[in-house]
């Protein structure tokens, strides 16, 4: 199955959360109990530099499990260190037995900030 393809905007400078469930051609969540994930924000697909890396359980992905929820929270420094512009992105997962699976992908747009604290 190919990655579903996810475009957001994201507010310079604001916490940014994006909830996902898994599930499977039934419709029926999948249970990612064991498993990791991880995401990554770069300038462009072959630029060596993650912008933003966001990994579970305690760095910023928390999954639960029998759900196939995974809650993707980016914290108001990290989007606020990203500049006006568009970015690519991907969010995979790991089984913990060495499947990798990728489940979005796409761009996320940033939106300047006006107001500066």
């Amino acid at each position: 199955m190919s990655a579903a393809i996810y475009n957001a905007t994201i507010d310079q400078g604001a916490t940014f959360t994006l909830e996902v469930t898994y599930k499977n051609s039934a419709g029926a969540p999948i249970n990612l109990t064991g498993y990791t994930a991880a995401l990554q924000v770069r300038q462009n697909y072959y630029d060596d530099t993650a912008l933003v890396s966001l990994t579970s359980p305690s760095n910023g992905i928390v999954i639960t499990g029998a759900t196939g929820t995974i809650n993707i929270t980016m914290s108001s420094a990290q989007t606020g260190s990203l500049d006006e512009g568009i970015y690519v992105y991907d969010l995979e997962i790991n089984s913990g037995g060495g499947t990798i699976t990728r489940l979005i992908q796409g761009q996320f747009t940033v939106s300047p900030e006006v107001t500066r604290v």
